[in-house]
């Protein structure tokens, strides 16, 4: 008999993310509540305090009773999902091509200076975790900087000190381009 004081306990949904989570479920058919699977996963990171241990996956799988390396595949293959613990803030910075060309190593130095880690670690008061992704998909506003569930675009090395500073601060920024481009407009066009 395993002892009880040394098993980690089952994953639930609290009472309002059981709502939310029952909500996502009955948008999907009723033979294709698998599909649900990223949602629930994304609900669960946030009430795991930013990451997925192994019982919010488990947990996750009970609740669409769909096998656990099944969610565990998906939760391993999606980079905005966590399966070891992260800072408070997640900090991504986007290296593909166009944001490279366009100062993302400013962007990448400037970030590690700021935090005082490289890309990979977290800080030693657990408030921020800097990674690189291979694309955030606004290649057109280049470089990108990901806070959370924010997109700043148009970085430098300057905007993106205030950027950290005020998430540090509790006051973020507006999300969106740092030099006030509307959309997609060419550089040049401000609003």
């Amino acid at each position: 008999m395993k002892n009880a004081a040394a098993q980690k306990p089952k994953f639930e949904f609290d009472k309002n993310n059981a709502k939310k989570a029952a909500a996502i479920v009955a948008k999907y058919p009723e033979n294709r509540h698998f599909s649900a699977v990223l949602p629930l996963l994304d609900l669960a990171q946030r009430q795991s305090g930013g990451w997925l241990p192994r019982e919010a996956i488990e947990g996750v799988g009970e609740y669409l009773n769909m096998p656990y390396i099944r969610v565990q595949e998906v939760a391993t293959f999606y980079e905005q999902f966590h399966t070891q613990a992260v800072g408070a803030n997640v900090v991504w910075v986007c290296r593909t091509t166009p944001c490279w060309l366009r100062g993302s190593d400013a962007v990448t130095d400037a970030c590690t200076k700021n935090l005082g880690v490289k890309v990979g670690e977290t800080t030693a008061d657990g408030k921020f975790t800097l990674k690189e992704m291979e694309c955030l998909g606004a290649c057109v506003n280049a470089p990108i900087l990901w806070v959370n569930d924010d997109f700043y675009e148009d970085m430098d090395a300057a905007s993106t000190e205030k950027v950290l500073n005020s998430v540090r601060d509790g006051k973020p920024l507006p999300r969106g381009s740092q030099i006030g481009r509307q959309c997609s407009a060419p550089k040049e066009s401000k609003k």
